[in-house]
């Protein structure tokens, strides 16, 4: 192997530093600017090498600013909540300090679950603002202010979410008993067994629907024994 290889393998055997894909995404968004996120990846190099609290002399040699402005940037992301120094005791009994950045990383998650929790609430919303519009097309017309409130009270007052009024629409229309009292019913009967997925009411539909047929099955033998019956008594009657 030739110089240049030898160097090279040194180069990618040397140990590396794991950054979150997170971090790089969403650090803007946090308010973090170029030199601050700059300096956290220096300071998480320097963790990896194994000094966990790097002096600005010591940033300041990798870095293209002084080292008071280190000392003010670092000051800046312990402000901002991005950074915080710990203590600790080591083998021997002395107290170190180092930093950690392990409040940034909890920023990051926070950042993303609450992101995550304002596009489901504004889906929801979406939800709520088409669910009127699919009543008017099963209905055939407008609705009418005292409808309009039915609805909004099924969202706002017992918490029903638009795809559990939907469902409850579609059994409607199944039954052929368009109306918002029988859709009420519905939405009553499943709060009181606690469905609140489209899950449990498949699961609650399918299950009623074979009792029902049951039933009806029941009846129809019922029905036809009977049936057989009179029609053989008739028909002794008659020889008679």
């Amino acid at each position: 192997m030739n110089d240049k290889g030898q160097r090279l393998r040194t180069w990618t055997e040397q140990g590396n530093v794991t950054v979150p894909q997170f971090f790089f995404q969403h650090y803007k968004d946090l308010k973090i600017t170029d030199d601050e996120a700059l300096l956290l990846l220096h300071l998480l190099a320097f963790h990896s090498e194994g000094n966990d609290f790097p002096t600005p002399t010591d940033i300041a040699k990798r870095f293209h600013v002084n080292e008071n402005d280190i000392s003010l940037k670092l000051q800046r992301l312990l402000q901002k909540g991005f950074l915080e120094i710990s203590q600790g005791i080591d083998g021997s009994g002395r107290l170190f300090e180092k930093y950690s950045v392990f409040p940034l990383w909890e920023r990051i998650l926070d950042y993303i679950e609450s992101q995550a929790m304002q596009k489901e609430s504004q889906k929801v919303k979406n939800e709520e603002g088409e669910i009127f519009s699919v009543f008017e097309q099963e209905f055939g017309r407008l609705l009418s202010p005292m409808e309009i409130e039915t609805i909004s009270m099924w969202l706002d007052a017992d918490r029903h979410s638009p795809a559990i009024i939907k469902a409850a629409l579609k059994e409607a229309v199944l039954a052929g008993k368009l109306s918002l009292r029988y859709i009420d019913r519905i939405l009553f009967e499943w709060k009181k067994k606690n469905i609140t997925s489209l899950k449990q009411v498949e699961n609650h539909t399918e299950q009623f629907h074979q009792k029902t047929t049951v039933v009806q099955q029941k009846q129809k033998s019922t029905t036809q024994e009977n049936q057989n019956k009179v029609s053989f008594y008739n028909w002794l009657e008659e020889r008679e």
